[in-house]
């Protein structure tokens, strides 16, 4: 399969990066992300592993050259290294430029290394906090140090972690410096990310949790010098040097910077909907179709090349008017983080 670029939206952008959700199961609860008591997907409605492979490998045939793969928390997901595995012969053929992975870190211990081995080179792990007991509340279900020992494993496999934390007003503005000099100590990069209007979450305030990361970067530079960076990678996020640490800061700003006209990303949830907008609720049912087609893949292309030319310029997040417009109804851990 040639992996020259086929999907083209209807702005000429270049679709080369998909996010792929292996499943809406989590270990934790975190309270942006879901409700304490969710209900999950039965079993058959979830792509089988097989069909992960199929509907990837597809997707890379049509040019996709970077793989996430995010969850829920994917590697709760049984027998999730069997896909990693399978992924690596497109890396190893040159068909995919890079395979990584979205966790909240509570499985490295056990997965750090099989990782390694299938060809992933570079992980971010979702940590807002280094407090146990706001950690704990945060995930509801979650704990500091099982999370801080799988970055340790991650890294001691030879894994390049990147910290994703999600911004949140009165939780963890007070800890700004302390991630930061933390990951400058650790050699890690660290991305902040606006809180998003996603799914129905009863009390969670959203308005309340937002945190301008316009006013975040400000904070920044009441104590270091920030120099711009033209570097991407291939993701949303907008990057900063930090001059006195010589560390990388990115920037997600779903809200205050609408990073949509460079988008170049699709997400599949685990049921094999194809999204082509996170802040949309436009999608396409890709998995009856290469269930009702075994043999054959010319229908499931045409379905997703039918998809790409749906894609929209851009998301309608918006919190100015103090209440979460544009909110769309499906968690995150549905349609994958």
């Amino acid at each position: 399969m040639s992996n020259a670029p086929r999907l083209i939206d209807p702005f000429a952008r270049a679709i080369t990066y998909l996010r792929v959700s292996v499943t809406d199961r989590c270990d934790f609860r975190c309270v942006y992300c879901m409700a304490e008591h969710m209900t999950f997907l039965p079993k058959k409605e979830l792509l089988t592993l097989e069909e992960l492979d199929r509907m990837c490998s597809t997707f890379i045939g049509l040019g996709v050259e970077k793989l996430r793969i995010t969850g829920g928390e994917p590697l709760v997901r049984r027998g999730i290294m069997t896909f990693f595995d399978a992924m690596s012969r497109h890396l190893d053929s040159g068909a995919l430029k890079e395979l990584t992975v979205t966790t909240n870190g509570s499985q490295l211990d056990r997965f750090a290394s099989d990782l390694y081995a299938a060809g992933v080179r570079r992980i971010n792990v979702s940590l807002d906090t280094l407090d146990a007991a706001k950690f704990q509340r945060v995930t509801r279900w979650g704990r500091l140090e099982q999370v801080l020992s799988g970055i340790d494993a991650a890294r001691n496999a030879g894994l390049r972690v990147k910290i994703n934390t999600v911004a949140l007003k009165g939780f963890n503005e007070d800890e700004l410096f302390a991630l930061t000099e933390w990951c400058a100590r650790e050699d890690m990069d660290l991305t902040f990310i606006e809180v998003m209007p996603m799914g129905d979450l009863g009390n969670e305030d959203r308005v309340g949790q937002y945190w301008s990361l316009d006013d975040l970067r400000a904070d920044l530079a009441t104590r270091y010098t920030l120099t711009d960076l033209a570097e991407r990678t291939g993701g949303p996020a907008r990057y900063v040097r930090l001059n006195e640490t010589g560390q990388k800061i990115g920037f997600i700003t779903p809200l205050t910077h609408n990073f949509c006209e460079s988008c170049n990303r699709v997400r599949m949830t685990c049921t094999g909907d194809l999204f082509m907008c996170l802040g949309q609720e436009d999608n396409a049912s890709l998995r009856d179709i290469m269930r009702a087609h075994p043999e054959d893949d010319a229908p499931l292309i045409r379905a997703i090349e039918a998809a790409i030319a749906r894609k929209p310029e851009g998301h309608d997040f918006d919190y100015s008017r103090q209440k979460p417009d544009g909110q769309v109804s499906r968690h995150m851990s549905h349609t994958g983080g």
